[in-house]
């Protein structure tokens, strides 16, 4: 009896020690147990650490791309926008005429550099007038020359090449709002001949009684064709644009409305 009390004693001494070390074992970190552990550790903290360096910059990147992003379309809207809003007349020749056949775009007789597209000044808050509140003389001023209630600019299209030339140029409506088309008039001073388009009678019975012609479509004002455009010539245009209160369409229903209108050139023959 006595003997086995003595063997349970050594078993229950060895679990104690046992148990002891595992606890001992406890007490110490597991880096010190095991260095290729605290190795492996360190290079995945370093390992994450570079990750998120590296998502906080693609995020601030990206937020920055998105910032730029909203301010580009602001700006276009801005710019659209205010082009609609008021209205505006833009002359354009097509690019590879001025680059290849010297046709170019300038504000006077005169010029030191060729332009591919020219545009008048804005009229705010445009009401009708009358036609014959136009002054007489309005394409003896170059460029722009707006009044309060009409738009007026002079440009001329110069051949500044060394072949002589034929081209043709539309005056399109480029958009429009509220049926404001329905009462506008343009005037085309061309080389000083005088011309008034406005739009077909509602009725459709044919032009309106102070016009000289009828718009040539709905979208389009006229159309003209030039030939022998010699080397150094240069034609003169004077575009004059206005709400023509006598018109009958010429209503309360058209008030804030907008117009925007376009010249484009272009060369159709070179010899």
């Amino acid at each position: 009896m006595i003997g086995k009390k003595k063997k349970n004693s050594a078993a229950e001494e060895t679990a104690a020690e046992n148990t002891a070390a595992e606890n001992k074992a406890e007490e110490f970190p597991a880096d010190l147990r095991d260095p290729e552990s605290k190795l492996r550790d360190v290079l995945v903290l370093r390992r994450t650490a570079k990750e998120v360096k590296r998502y906080t910059v693609i995020m601030r990147v990206l937020s920055l791309l998105v910032v730029l992003l909203v301010a580009i379309v602001a700006i276009a809207y801005a710019v659209s926008y205010f082009y609609d809003q008021f209205g505006s007349f833009t002359v354009r020749v097509n690019k590879y005429d001025m680059m290849n056949q010297g046709l170019t775009l300038s504000e006077t007789p005169d010029y030191d550099k060729t332009n591919a597209v020219l545009n008048a000044d804005i009229v705010y808050d445009m009401t009708n007038i009358s036609g014959e509140d136009i002054p007489p003389n309005i394409d003896k001023v170059n460029g722009s020359h707006n009044g309060e209630n009409y738009i007026a600019y002079t440009f001329y299209l110069i051949n500044s090449g060394d072949d002589t030339l034929s081209y043709e140029g539309d005056l399109n409506i480029e958009s429009v709002s509220k049926g404001v088309d329905e009462a506008v008039r343009v005037a085309v001073y061309y080389n000083g001949e005088k011309t008034v388009y406005g739009k077909t009678k509602s009725s459709g019975s044919g032009k309106e009684s102070d016009c000289d012609a009828e718009f040539a479509t709905a979208t389009k004002v006229m159309h003209t064709l030039r030939e022998k455009f010699e080397p150094n010539s240069k034609d003169k245009y004077t575009i004059v644009i206005w709400l023509e209160g006598n018109d009958p369409d010429c209503v309360d229903d058209i008030i804030g409305g907008t117009i925007k209108l376009g010249m484009d050139f272009k060369i159709t023959e070179s010899t």
